[in-house]
């Protein structure tokens, strides 16, 4: 069976990520975050591509697996409609979703947004997407 990991950076330095990232064998991040800036060092695009990188690591960002910044609190506290829009979302970019189910069946793949909580963050929502078209992939949480 086929793994799917999925992490959140929040309260992790790069160090940390990459640590945790290889203790569980993962080859290749996917990068779901709509805009992959960030305040926090060393998480923006180009510096965390070139950290991954450094650590034998890939990096690719799915810009159209993201979710919308004015969508983002309210999916974290459970709207209903916020799921919903990051569902549309996903729905509209079958292409990037099927490559991606593909991809995570030969390569060791994490889902990297800022949110700890697997479950309170869109990428839940492009993990199921990748299960749908693929159901003997599962999902592992890096806590």
């Amino acid at each position: 069976m086929a793994r799917i990991h999925s992490i959140g950076y929040d309260d992790r330095t790069p160090e940390e990520l990459v640590d945790d990232l290889r203790r569980h064998g993962v080859t290749e991040v996917v990068d779901v975050r709509m805009n992959p800036i960030s305040r926090r060092k060393g998480f923006s695009k180009k510096g965390l591509a070139a950290t991954l990188e450094a650590a034998g690591i890939g990096y690719r960002h799915d810009r159209p697996l993201g979710n919308p910044p004015d969508n983002r609190a309210a999916f974290r506290r459970g709207d209903p409609a916020a799921r919903a829009r990051v569902q549309a979302a996903v729905d509209a970019a079958p292409d990037v979703v099927d490559e991606l189910a593909e991809v995570a069946v030969h390569r060791s793949i994490a889902l990297l947004c800022i949110c700890r909580d697997h479950d309170r963050c869109h990428r839940s929502v492009v993990a199921e997407a990748l299960i749908a078209v693929d159901p003997s992939l599962e999902v592992v949480p890096i806590p």
